[in-house]
């Protein structure tokens, strides 16, 4: 190889190092660091995960992904009950359950994909409007199968859905009271409060985030 090949192809490797290096610095650091405090300085909240706190300043969640309130799984039973205590969110049947990584107890995202005659579906939303005229009757409150709302016993598409209908919320209104030793209108106030209209007054459709409300309503109930 002669001394003119030689320089020509150190100049070239000279060149593609100088690129890579610009571009590393360019598109590695300084590009996500700009749009990172851009981030943080306009949108804060979202970009940090759009956490949910209590009074004392603890990360309870994140208002975009549904929770579970359930008792402890007990003996010979194939799923937990709920507590019924708290605000339950619509069902989450997803795709079932984590099995890869075993180390967390995770509902996988996604539609069950049936039919709207599938029989397994009706049995599901059958035993599911049963399930909430049970829990949520009271000595002083009777649910009647009519006024259960079809986001009580159909799960959303991606099966996380972090909101219920205002419908829903104050169908629980009556057995979280109850549950909880309070006054029914100072939890009808509790949903209320935390009752979300139509975006722009005409989009969507009105929701409660659950995971708000149940941690206002845990502040009450230590308060």
């Amino acid at each position: 190889m002669t001394n003119n090949s030689v320089s020509s192809t150190a100049r070239v490797l000279g060149a593609g190092l100088r690129a890579l290096l610009v571009l590393t610095l360019v598109c590695g650091v300084l590009y996500p660091l700009a749009v990172t405090g851009v981030a943080q300085a306009l949108f804060n909240d979202q970009a940090n995960g759009s956490e949910i706190k209590d009074s004392g300043g603890r990360v309870v969640g994140s208002s975009l992904i549904g929770q579970r309130y359930d008792l402890p799984l007990k003996d010979g039973e194939e799923s937990p009950a709920p507590d019924l205590k708290w605000f339950q969110p619509r069902p989450s049947n997803g795709l079932g359950s984590n099995s890869v990584n075993t180390q967390y107890s995770l509902i996988l995202s996604g539609a069950t994909n049936r039919s709207g005659d599938n029989k397994e579906l009706v049995q599901w939303v059958t035993d599911a409007k049963a399930a909430v005229v049970k829990d949520n009757s009271t000595p002083t409150y009777e649910v009647k199968p009519a006024d259960v709302p079809a986001d009580a016993v159909t799960s959303s598409g991606s099966g996380l859905d972090p909101d219920i209908s205002p419908a829903y919320a104050e169908l629980q209104v009556h057995r979280v009271a109850e549950k909880n030793n309070l006054d029914v209108r100072e939890v009808e106030g509790l949903v209320a409060d935390h009752t979300t209209g139509r975006l722009l007054g005409f989009m969507g459709e009105p929701r409660v985030n659950v995971l708000e409300l149940n941690t206002a309503l845990r502040n009450l109930t230590r308060g």
